[in-house]
């Protein structure tokens, strides 16, 4: 379990969820959190303002929800790298959705010595500096939809070959072009690793943007999925186990504009095109 609060000094916080019906998402969850005897409201997906708070997000996401994807994808990203050439220190990563830094954390853990961070906030940026100082080769605050030239120019000569993202995909935090955007800054043959909810790769289940242009990237080759885990992510406020997929995949190819307009949809059916084990995954029968 990650206990970064034991680092940071912080407060100690009362949490408390607030009661929730059953057709509740998980970005629509909120606790209630008294801290210095003021009690606040946020949503459990209200960064901003988790951020602000030194230790807050930590307490709430992992010592009371008990969130394992950061450690459960680095394991999985190490354990296949062993079997290429590339090893973890080699790798050049680009963590995408960095908030303040418990990714990197745990890509140092595993022997990664190159880490660049991307958010699109401020304040996960501030965090991740006032919480893990150094964690970070650098750190850079972009929306990826409207990406200017300079910060292009700099994510590019960081020679990036890994995309990594935890947790931050398919509630619109990271919508399916800045997804792309940031794909198409790794390295062709580099990597990719993210954790996922399982209903994104099932195409009876999860019909977002963001699931359909991945389900359309699996079909095309354009990744090719190495190993894939189903693990509980953490709990949700009334205590039910939320489960995952954490993902390791090649990179083959770049996105293309008309694929991240298309998702190569057909009266709204993603065509499977061939049978292999990431077909068996698709149709949810794993």
């Amino acid at each position: 379990m990650i206990r970064s609060t034991d680092r940071l000094d912080a407060a100690e916080f009362r949490i408390r969820f607030r009661p929730t019906s059953s057709d509740l998402d998980q970005d629509e969850e909120s606790f209630d959190f008294q801290h210095h005897g003021e009690t606040r409201r946020l949503r459990i997906h209200d960064y901003v303002d988790i951020f602000r708070v030194p230790g807050l997000y930590e307490a709430l996401v992992y010592d009371k929800l008990e969130c394992t994807s950061p450690p459960r994808l680095a394991d999985l990203l190490a354990s296949v790298i062993t079997d290429w050439p590339d090893t973890p220190s080699s790798l050049r990563v680009l963590d995408l959705g960095a908030g303040n830094g418990i990714m990197a954390e745990e890509l140092r853990r595993i022997g990664v010595r190159h880490v660049v961070g991307l958010d699109l906030l401020r304040e996960a940026a501030l965090a991740a500096r006032r919480d893990r100082p150094g964690v970070y080769d650098d750190y850079v605050v972009v929306d990826l939809t409207a990406l200017p030239e300079e910060d292009e120019r700099r994510l590019e000569a960081a020679r990036l070959d890994c995309l990594v993202t935890a947790a931050a995909l398919g509630f619109g935090d990271i919508p399916p072009e800045a997804f792309a955007a940031a794909f198409n800054l790794i390295a062709t043959e580099g990597w990719l690793a993210m954790t996922i909810k399982e209903g994104f790769l099932d195409r009876r289940g999860d019909d977002s943007g963001f699931a359909r242009l991945l389900r359309s990237l699996i079909d095309t080759g354009i990744i090719e999925i190495q190993a894939y885990h189903r693990y509980c992510h953490r709990l949700s406020i009334d205590g039910e186990q939320i489960f995952y997929l954490a993902v390791v995949a090649r990179k083959t190819a770049d996105i293309t504009p008309s694929s991240v307009a298309s998702h190569h949809e057909r009266n709204g059916v993603v065509t499977v095109r061939r049978a292999d084990p990431t077909s068996i995954l698709l149709s949810g029968s794993s």
